[in-house]
């Protein structure tokens, strides 16, 4: 019997099959090569690896979060709202991490917490780009990148463009519930509390049956703040547990300026809407 020939796409398939490998295709050498001690502190590798993990996670959220705000603002709001509610379990994910570093102690910390000198997750470019496009935005917190000049403007670049914020309240101006003067105009400024918004978004919750997708927009994004705030909060007693009031490797003012940050408010007029409700 004269064997079938394989079509193209099968034989494309067989080729795939023969060269590629699980370790190739996710670059698994390179991965765990990137995890390199300083010390020989056994819990160094904990601290290695969380970090690592948060940083992936962040690259994802920094993805979903700017596809989605590009279909936002295109009027697309079915996959927008997909890739938030992804960007909110990316969120627990990364919140959950804490709770593996809490096992590590204070003695087990200190046995290498000097070998990283002055590096610090302050100095984080896909965290502070989180914050840029979620909209806690300052143009003085670039100075830590000043010395890396491509992450210095690629987060430079994001305060230039409205954040996800922004593009939600352009979305009720389109709709006629807000004045288009109304929103604020200086991308690079953390968002402040505005009487016009709050009377646009008190209509779109009042009238939901009207307004259904931009009430699961608001949802949408108090989910994503929600679980941002749990993380910064879940990120303070961490450090608190590990250094107490100690100086933060960054220069910062440690548990003290971590605890500032959790009065941050990103979208301020959906968490005032339900007083006012």
């Amino acid at each position: 019997m004269t064997q079938a020939t394989p079509t193209g796409a099968e034989s494309a398939h067989q080729s795939f099959k023969d060269s590629f490998s699980y370790s190739s295709y996710l670059h698994i050498d390179q991965l765990l090569g990137a995890q390199k001690p300083l010390t020989t502190a056994h819990d160094e590798t904990l601290f290695i690896t969380i970090h690592h993990v948060q940083e992936v996670w962040m690259s994802l959220i920094v993805k979903e979060l700017t596809v989605a705000m590009a279909k936002l603002a295109s009027g697309e709001f079915e996959p927008a709202m997909k890739m938030l509610e992804r960007v909110a379990r990316a969120q627990d994910q990364m919140t959950a991490s804490w709770e593996v570093l809490k096992t590590m102690t204070p003695t087990d910390y200190l046995e290498f917490r000097s070998a990283f000198g002055k590096a610090s997750g302050f100095q984080s470019w896909q965290y502070r780009s989180i914050e840029f496009l979620l909209g806690n935005r300052q143009r003085y917190m670039l100075k830590p990148f000043a010395e890396q000049p491509e992450q210095h403007a690629r987060l430079a670049a994001i305060l230039e463009q409205p954040s996800i914020y922004d593009i939600a309240l352009a979305a009720l101006v389109k709709r006629g519930l807000l004045a288009a003067t109304a929103p604020r105009t200086a991308y690079d400024a953390a968002p402040e509390s505005h009487p016009a918004v709050l009377a646009a978004w008190l209509a779109v919750y009042r009238n939901t049956q009207a307004h259904w997708d931009l009430y699961y927009l608001a949802e949408k994004l108090v989910d994503v703040e929600d679980n941002f705030r749990r993380w910064r909060f879940n990120h303070v007693t961490t450090v608190e547990r590990l250094i107490g009031y100690k100086t933060g490797s960054g220069g910062t003012t440690g548990v003290g300026y971590l605890r500032k940050a959790l009065d941050i408010v990103l979208f301020p007029e959906l968490w005032q809407v339900r007083t006012e409700l």
